[in-house]
């Protein structure tokens, strides 16, 4: 009988028994009714999201969703906008025909809990105008739209999750067609859901439980199978989400369509600004490195062992007469980088644009006792760095980039012509207008430095001599590395590279104004030093050959103690090319100082191996030899030199004092120095065969296997991430310095590129230098809490790996940052890899410089930062102490 069926006439007794059936049925139905409510109903809980954006750098965000998970025992995780376990119309809207969620952030929370109540409010005064039957139909018409919402917010966090394991890439087609495929099976399925009122599609809790286990195991799967690299290996730009907003998520067709052609116009957007041409190498590139303990590749930079410093010296231990620059050096906290308030000057007008502030110290050098030994050449550096910026010359231009640098520069960027009138006969340089030429020669190869390089290479050694056994000087495959004293405008190490030969050119900042920077805006590696009373800082037995032409060095005087440092950096084995007037003219200052240097060189074991004439340039030249064994040192009649003590140092060479001693040859079959490096390029890639399988290497691992890992692990970040995904165009970088270098691998990585790397091994690290000279590169120790001895404006690029967490605790980073900004060319690059609180430091201290950040990530325990100088300058010049 229809329930509720008017216009029938009755009997008393029908009426009663049809009306108690009728609330019985009723409320047997309305219990089953809440029965299968309690059944399948879920409280949904809106997840947190964030938005896709896009941030003034022109980098997205993704979606990153954070799921509510209900535990076995029905405990509900309670937000701030989600007071517990709440019936279905309190967390409805008020829209009849479209069911929708606000999400709002935890700011908003209280709103949302206001329209919620609003909402139940209105629910009950509609339930009490109607009949029993239309509050039935009210109910499962809510439950179906329930599980409606339900069914789609479970695809929605399925595809998302899914989405988070893909790497983005410009060329990912497969995967974007994949996905599309996912989600349309996601979306059919959904058409097909089961009606939740019907018994036969009725879907039990545990058969729900163990879906959603299946779901995850699967999950659990494909993401292990997955070839997901973190992000210092394929640096998708992406930076950190900003704070939460309100959006609104709803089941509407054309939302989710709207959504993500915003996301795509984002990425499109961003690829085309930052990453035209970016392109990401999968794992397929036979790197197998493992720094992670898990066994994965990730590319983060590898920790240093602290273990492993036990096996390791330091500049900073081995030098025991270094001079203490600091009063306290743990007072240089600087507030973690907090420069609120600060205000960057030029420095006074008195220091001019080429400032080097640890050579151009003129309160220290006044004070000096004498100069007679070029003291006031050397390294003068004041107790705190200088927290000023150095003024740009007036018309400064972007360097000519590499090779065309090599011959010719604009005068603006270097506007020192003195040079050119002393020097310009001798073809060193010249003025033209606008530019400043290099014909190519020098002092003792007026005619081009390339003839006078191959003009060394093809002299004959003497018959018979022992030097037949030995290899002869074969430029850039035996000689590699080496070392001009002297170098003027560095000519020499210039055209070496066209015979594959790294040389470290270094000469004084004197009255030959500029010198050394007019070589390095050449795009030629060179540093400003002097042979004084202080070793050079350089390791011993690491350069192949040192060339010395007319370098204006008494190589005699006092006990030879000159000539006596270059033998301890000299390779033994290795070569002196000495081409100088004494060699070739009968003068008699000449023939005195000759007779005086062949007896030096005599009581030294230097073999005399050849004396030549270039007539094309109407010059000669010396070649000596180092010896390889002691046997000449111990049948001597008279020790002069001295054999220096066994307590002594070798290796040492930060602020150490000359001796006018002899350092005795290393020959047991293991020791560095004992034998010759493998061939070039061989040496670059494989572990020195001195470096024991017994000590520990610096990431924790025996030191072969740390090497090898190290230049895979560099190889690889370097191909996959710094090469495209950092907004940096290699083809303008030509002067590279790695601030930390550890085994080199950086500048390893880079052979291939028209770049040469000036590696710093820091006092207080590892004293690595050594490795990084064996495998065919070069360096220098370095305190970066001093001033680097180079002009202002000298490197395209610097790159810093975990140097910034290390050192703001040794000393103030507003010097250091200040040094950045010296010695970087505007226009040039500094790449951070670093502690995520490090790199923040850091990159609040470039924007106070006006640098623009290209590329800014963090993740985990690492962040990457790359960022640009530009030609900002202050208005006002800091006041004159």
């Amino acid at each position: 009988m229809p329930l509720g069926k008017r216009g029938l006439k009755r009997s008393p007794s029908s009426s009663s028994s049809t009306t108690s059936t009728t609330v019985t049925t009723i409320a047997f139905v309305a219990l089953c009714v809440l029965g299968v409510w309690m059944l399948t109903g879920k409280t949904f809980s809106p997840p947190k999201t964030t938005t896709t954006a896009t941030s003034d750098s022109g980098f997205s965000f993704s979606n990153e969703p954070e799921t509510l998970k209900a535990t076995e025992k029905n405990e509900h995780t309670v937000f701030e906008d989600n007071p517990g376990v709440l019936p279905i119309d309190a967390i409805q809207t008020g829209d009849p025909n479209q069911t929708h969620y606000t999400i709002t952030n935890d700011k908003g929370s209280g709103g949302s809990d206001k329209q919620d109540e609003g909402n139940a409010s209105s629910g009950g005064d509609d339930d009490s105008k109607m009949s029993d039957e239309q509050k039935v139909k009210k109910i499962i018409e809510e439950q179906k739209k329930q599980n409606e919402v339900d069914t789609q917010m479970s695809e929605d966090k399925t595809l998302i999750e899914n989405q988070q394991f893909f790497v983005f890439d410009n060329n990912a087609k497969s995967s974007t067609e994949e996905m599309i495929k996912q989600q349309q099976l996601r979306e059919n399925a959904g058409n097909q859901t089961l009606n939740a009122n019907d018994p036969e599609n009725h879907i039990s809790d545990e058969d729900k439980r163990r879906s959603i286990e299946k779901h995850q195991e699967q999950h659990v799967q494909q993401k292990e199978e997955t070839p997901f690299h973190s992000f210092s290996d394929q640096i998708v730009p992406y930076l950190q989400p900003p704070p939460q907003q309100e959006v609104q998520v709803s089941d509407s067709p054309k939302s989710e369509n709207v959504t993500q052609e915003t996301e795509q116009e984002n990425t499109e957007e961003t690829d085309g600004k930052r990453a035209k041409e970016h392109k990401l190498t999968n794992s397929n590139s036979g790197v197998s490195e493992t720094w992670n303990p898990d066994g994965r590749n990730t590319g983060s930079s590898p920790k240093e062992s602290l273990e492993s410093r036990k096996s390791w010296s330091t500049q900073a231990s081995q030098s025991q007469n270094e001079k203490e620059r600091r009063k306290d050096e743990s007072e240089g906290d600087e507030g973690n980088g907090n420069i609120d308030g600060y205000t960057w000057r030029l420095c006074n007008e008195t220091t001019g644009p080429d400032f080097i502030p640890c050579l151009d110290n003129t309160k220290a050098i006044q004070q000096l006792r004498t100069t007679a030994h070029y003291e006031h050449r050397e390294r003068h550096c004041p107790e705190e760095g200088p927290v000023c910026l150095v003024p740009l010359p007036e018309g400064y231009k972007v360097p000519i980039p590499w090779p065309k640098s090599r011959d010719k520069i604009w005068y603006r960027n270097v506007p020192h012509p003195m040079l050119a009138e002393v020097k310009g006969h001798q073809n060193w340089v010249r003025v033209t207008g606008e530019i400043i030429t290099f014909p190519g020669g020098g002092t003792q190869f007026i005619h081009g430095a390339l003839h006078y390089i191959d003009f060394i290479q093809q002299v004959s050694f003497p018959t018979g001599s022992e030097i037949q056994a030995v290899p002869k000087i074969a430029w850039g495959k035996y000689t590699r590395v080496s070392l001009d004293v002297g170098c003027g405008v560095a000519s020499f190490g210039g055209y070496l590279f066209e015979r594959d030969v790294l040389t470290m050119s270094f000469a004084p900042k004197d009255e030959h104004d500029a010198q050394i920077q007019f070589a390095l805006e050449r795009g030629i590696p060179a540093i400003s030093a002097v042979m004084g009373t202080k070793r050079l800082q350089f390791p011993r037995n690491v350069f192949d050959l040192v060339h010395c032409a007319r370098c204006r060095v008494p190589w005699h005087i006092d006990g030879g103690k000159l000539l006596l440092e270059l033998n301890r950096v000299l390779r033994p084995g290795g070569y002196f090319v000495w081409s100088a007037t004494p060699v070739y003219q009968k003068l008699g200052e000449d023939v005195e100082i000759w007779n005086a240097m062949s007896n030096l060189t005599v009581s030294m074991c230097w073999e005399l191996v050849t004396i030549k004439m270039d007539k094309l340039n109407s010059a000669g030249f010396a070649i000596y030899r180092k010896p390889t064994t002691n046997e000449c040192y111990e049948k001597r009649n008279q020790m002069t030199p001295p054999m220096c003590q066994n307590e002594d140092d070798p290796n040492a060479a930060w602020y150490v004092p000359l001796q006018a001693c002899v350092h005795r040859v290393p020959v047991d079959k293991d020791e560095r120095g004992s034998q010759w490096p493998e061939a070039w390029p061989h040496r670059l890639q494989r572990p020195p065969y001195w470096l024991n399988s017994s000590q520990m290497g610096i990431y924790g691992r025996p030191a072969p296997q740390d090497f090898t890992r190290d230049y895979k692990h560099w190889r690889y970040v370097v191909s996959t991430s710094y090469m495209s995904g950092l907004g940096i165009n290699w083809s303008n970088v030509r002067n590279v310095m790695d601030m930390r270098a550890v085994y080199g691998g950086f500048a390893a990585a880079l052979k291939d590129l028209q770049v040469w790397v000036m590696n710093v091994v820091n006092v207080n690290s590892p004293d690595t230098l050594p490795i990084i000279y064996e495998r065919g590169l070069f360096g220098i120790y370095h305190d970066w809490c001093e001033s680097f001895s180079t002009y202002p404006r000298s490197y395209d690029l610097l790159h810093a790996d975990h140097l910034f967490s290390q050192l703001k605790n040794r000393c103030k980073l507003v010097p250091v940052m200040a040094e950045v900004d010296r010695i970087v060319r505007p226009g040039g690059k500094l790449i951070v890899r670093d502690e995520p609180s490090a790199v923040t430091e850091v990159e609040n201290f470039l924007k106070s410089l006006h640098w623009e950040i290209l590329f800014a990530f963090s993740k985990d325990q690492e962040g990457v930062l790359s960022a640009q100088k530009g030609n900002w300058q202050p208005d006002t010049y800091q006041p004159s102490s």
